[in-house]
């Protein structure tokens, strides 16, 4: 085997479990996916040692082990916690691969690898504060300061989806229940399935986020007024983020944000909340797609091989 590194990044995700070898460079040397055997500890543990293994075999080359997931590593236990992939909670996962694989392995929160991937050589390629955000199933989000992950000190840095709208209308308070227990978190007003609830109260009818899309592109009423409703919230809670982390760049990712309509004067609304007189936060649409995440857990190691 070659003595040339590489780096592997693995995306441990709730219906399947993705592995990438980049070389030095981030170039995709391979790729490689099977089915997340979701109830069984074990058998995810087999899975992601056999595709490592299966990519070191295939580019001849050793690699760093970088693994991205839902949830985070317990500052006090050591274990994962907080994982909707619900069987890994409570289980060493770092000790366990880390031993499998012979190597050290780390294992950082999805939302953070996908941040990172950005802040490498993405939306945020050069710029020192970077926030990932996630629109999606939920509402994420991660934040990499000097091309590091800043996870924080109870490991929870740029959990924004859990905390309040900011700047409710009488309409919008209390909101609905979190899944978390609070009422009106950002999640329940800007994931996916949001979007939806909101058009469904306008019109009674359940209809996919796309097809909303297709209704509002076609000028009907109820669709742009929840694209307009939604632009309006996006816009308060990024102003709110931007005032607490001033980031350099804030990246957009997960299912909604590859909706364009989200993006038109986004960033002028946003300066309209935010306490600045001048906007500079570049708010930008994610380059790396769907591949985000398993390329940032493989950058996890990248300060090991410059």
């Amino acid at each position: 085997m070659s003595h040339e590194s590489i780096r592997i990044g693995v995306d441990l995700g709730g219906t399947k479990i993705e592995a990438i070898a980049l070389d030095l460079s981030g170039e995709i040397l391979a790729r490689r996916r099977v089915a997340t055997p979701a109830h069984d500890y074990g058998e995810i543990v087999r899975s992601i040692v056999a595709l490592v293994h299966d990519l070191e075999l295939e580019t001849d080359r050793r690699g760093t082990v970088g693994v991205g997931g839902p949830g985070s590593i317990s500052t006090h236990t050591g274990l994962v916690k907080g994982s909707n992939t619900t069987v890994v909670n409570g289980k060493p996962l770092v000790a366990d691969l880390s031993r499998a694989l012979q190597r050290p392995v780390r294992v950082e929160n999805d939302a953070n690898c996908f941040a990172l991937s950005e802040a490498v050589d993405g939306a945020g390629r050069g710029a020192r504060v970077v926030f990932g955000v996630i629109l999606g199933t939920g509402v994420g989000g991660g934040v990499v300061i000097d091309g590091k992950t800043h996870a924080g000190r109870n490991r929870i840095a740029g959990e924004w989806g859990h905390t309040p709208l900011p700047w409710m209308t009488p309409q919008e308070y209390p909101g609905r229940r979190c899944f978390c227990g609070h009422d009106g978190c950002i999640e329940t007003f800007l994931s996916g399935p949001a979007l939806a609830h909101d058009y469904f109260v306008r019109t009674g009818e359940a209809v996919k986020g796309l097809d909303i899309v297709a209704r509002a592109d076609e000028g009907e009423e109820a669709a742009l007024a929840t694209f307009d409703a939604y632009q309006d919230r996006l816009s308060r809670a990024l102003a709110m983020l931007i005032d607490i982390l001033d980031p350099d760049v804030i990246a957009l990712g997960g299912g909604v944000s590859n909706i364009a309509r989200i993006y038109e004067g986004l960033t002028a609304r946003v300066a309209r909340h935010a306490f600045t007189d001048a906007l500079d936060t570049k708010i930008l649409r994610n380059v790396h797609g769907d591949s985000g995440g398993v390329r940032g857990a493989a950058w996890l190691w990248r300060d090991e091989a410059q």
